[in-house]
């Protein structure tokens, strides 16, 4: 398959472009940073600079794909509605599936997560929780698929992991753990067998 990686330079984008190529797959990799794309190349990795703000470089870097992976996140010093923002990018490129990243216990799955941990996302998150939100809905309602993720860690893929509905959620405190790796799997795992449309998904770690 032909996927696209949007925020390919951060963590969780690095992990979905890497195990992406595992996979065979061609991957167009979308940063702003493209030196912090260190992922090793197979010839099959295409390295594009691009920013979100930036309109005609973010439409031209989106244009023409199929299938948009999203480890898009925020870092300090972001302009504000950076993750609605590419968004909104992804879904004007009219791509047949939009994968994104989400953060559990915002949105969708805030009710699933319970009242302790809304409470700390509201501390910790602030403004950018709003933008979380607002970002997810976008790829909803335009049938994307989202991944709402507990605290990430650099662990491998576990070997018991599995994807949930928010119905099937675990019910905790906290939020479990996933890793990284973890995430990108069952991301892959949508993009290459959508069985998900317009839905909220939970990767678990076991």
């Amino acid at each position: 398959m032909k996927l696209t990686v949007l925020g390919a330079s951060g963590a969780t984008g690095r992990e979905l472009t890497r195990q992406a190529l595992q996979r065979g797959h061609d991957v167009t990799a979308v940063a702003r940073n493209l030196a912090r794309i260190t992922v090793p190349d197979s010839g099959h990795l295409t390295r594009v600079a691009a920013d979100v703000y930036d309109t005609e470089a973010i439409t031209d870097a989106l244009a023409g794909s199929a299938v948009i992976l999203s480890g898009l996140g925020t870092a300090t010093g972001d302009r504000p509605g950076v993750l609605t923002t590419g968004a909104r990018a992804a879904v004007a490129a009219c791509p047949d599936r939009i994968i994104w990243l989400g953060a559990f216990g915002t949105g969708a799955s805030a009710a699933a997560a319970g009242p302790v941990t809304r409470a700390v996302l509201r501390v910790l998150l602030r403004a950018e929780l709003g933008d979380k939100v607002t970002a997810d809905h976008t790829v909803l309602k335009a049938g994307g698929t989202v991944f709402h993720c507990g605290p990430l860690s650099d662990k491998p893929v576990s070997s018991a992991r599995r994807t949930v509905t928010l119905g099937q959620v675990p019910r905790r405190i906290f939020p479990a753990g996933v890793s990284r790796a973890t995430v990108a799997a069952a991301m892959l795992d949508e993009a290459e067998e959508p069985l998900h449309p317009a839905a909220t998904l939970v990767p678990l770690d076991r």
